[in-house]
């Protein structure tokens, strides 16, 4: 396999070509400042630091060559830490607690919390201070699935007056956001997963976990949707479809086939078919995650096996009406279906997806099949795909026609085992941060200066993440 300074003389070699403009802004004009000119904001300002990740950024920018890389590295990598993470050594139970906003929205989204923290799992073990602070993170995702395990988002404290606390849903003062979205209890499950398989630590695994779990179940059984309707509804007073269900707040029809109904996207966009293919993959690694830690640490094998039993329902039926019949790829995935034998194909951006599947774990990258939906979904028979001047990828409607995301160059490199694809994509993305130094929501497929979100530490950290791993090989 190359080392990994042929990614940084490959860099080099594309600036010096004038492949990719210099950005705006602090840019450094050496490297050895590439770890003081950049766009954090100043030590005293930073919400968290963490030893493990400093060391971390100074190993891997004092490897890269191609200085544009080395400085939205740093700019990206501890952009969670750095703004987003509030943390507390000890709440009122004595117990860490840690609530992340999402960035430029000053709410802690389940989904996106977990997300954002989840790279620095790994470094944990070496520092424990660290450690503490996701310990934090898990125990204030578990108290919020124990206040609505159907809220996506939520308040660090009560908010009576919140921006939507009239939608026509049971909204209550604690809830951010109430749309119910699978994927946001599959994300908690998933930083659970990990924090225990790295650090080995099971003290975030007691009465909260086990209730969380508990709902967990009951949410993923009500939207099989065996038994009518289920228990959740939604409506908002809006002018763009996607932000409100219709049928009364029911959305579209569905056969209960054994897959789970899920509201909305991981973009917190209404589903067109309810049940969203890439969020039930999701659910059905995480259940069996789940599982693993009820067994071994809790001896809860009761509530183990409940796990395993759905998560192997809603696999089954995924292989039974998940799978479409393309006549130019051959079988893909469906990105949604409802039951009734009708299927959506196209792909969005954000995680989970089609494309993000192996990533995630939930197929693998060697799966004829995903590799069958990766040739569709990064192509424009996907309707969402988008390619200009300034870049391509996947986009979706959240942000609308001709915005491909960032994210999805971040998941195309992380689903292929070609080292070329995986440093064209890199190229890519430091082409459409429109000279910030940061990675975006989205941006204009033929103009990268227009972009969406300037603060989104999310898409910052996951970033930090693919360069970390790529520099591991």
């Amino acid at each position: 396999m190359k080392p990994i300074l042929s990614i940084a003389l490959l860099f080099a070699a594309s600036l010096n070509s004038q492949a990719i403009d210099t950005p705006k802004g602090n840019f450094p004009v050496a490297k050895k400042d590439v770890l003081t000119v950049n766009n954090r904001p100043a030590p005293k300002e930073r919400l968290f630091r963490s030893e493990a990740v400093e060391k971390k950024i100074k190993e891997v920018a004092s490897q890269l060559t191609n200085l544009r890389l080395a400085w939205m590295f740093v700019n990206c990598y501890p952009n969670t830490i750095d703004t987003t993470v509030h943390y507390e050594e000890k709440d009122a139970d004595g117990l860490p607690d840690t609530f992340v906003y999402t960035g430029d929205i000053h709410a802690m989204w389940l989904r996106d919390s977990g997300a954002q923290v989840f790279p620095y799992v790994k470094l944990a073990p070496k520092d424990k201070h660290l450690q503490r602070m996701l310990a934090g993170v898990i125990l204030r995702q578990l108290k919020c699935i124990n206040i609505d395990p159907y809220a996506n988002a939520f308040n660090k404290e009560p908010n009576p007056n919140g921006d939507w606390m009239k939608d026509m849903t049971r909204m209550t003062p604690m809830l951010h956001e109430r749309k119910w979205e699978i994927d946001s209890l599959c994300y908690v499950l998933r930083l659970c997963y990990e924090y225990w398989l790295v650090t080995g630590d099971t003290s975030v695994f007691g009465e909260s976990w086990i209730q969380a779990v508990q709902n967990i179940l009951t949410t993923f059984r009500d939207q099989q949707r065996k038994e009518g309707r289920g228990n959740y509804k939604f409506q908002r007073r809006t002018e763009r479809q996607l932000d409100t269900m219709n049928n009364d707040g029911w959305g579209a029809p569905v056969k209960p086939v054994g897959l789970i109904a899920s509201a909305f996207r991981p973009s917190d966009d209404a589903t067109t078919l309810l049940f969203l293919g890439p969020s039930n993959f999701m659910a059905v690694t995480q259940l069996r995650h789940a599982a693993e830690i009820l067994t071994k640490v809790n001896q809860r094998t009761d509530l183990a096996g409940q796990c395993t039993d759905l998560a192997f329902e809603v696999n089954q039926a995924l292989q039974k009406y998940a799978i479409h019949q393309h006549p130019k790829y051959g079988p893909i995935y469906a990105f949604e279906v409802d039951g009734f034998g009708n299927q959506m194909l196209m792909d969005d951006a954000n995680v989970p997806s089609l494309l993000a599947m192996a990533y995630l774990g939930d197929v693998p990258v060697t799966d004829p099949i995903y590799q069958n939906t990766r040739r569709f979904v990064w192509s424009e028979d996907n309707p969402y795909f988008f390619r200009g001047k300034a870049g391509e990828g996947i986009g979706g409607p959240h942000c609308g026609l001709d915005k491909p995301w960032p994210m999805s160059l971040v998941m195309k490199a992380f689903t292929t085992n070609d080292r070329a694809e995986k440093e064209w994509c890199v190229q890519q993305i430091l082409k459409t941060d429109g000279g910030k130094g940061f990675m975006h929501e989205s941006f204009n497929k033929d103009n990268a200066e227009d972009f969406t979100r300037s603060w989104f530490a999310w898409a910052n950290t996951l970033f930090g993440e693919l360069i970390v791993d790529m520099y591991a090989e």
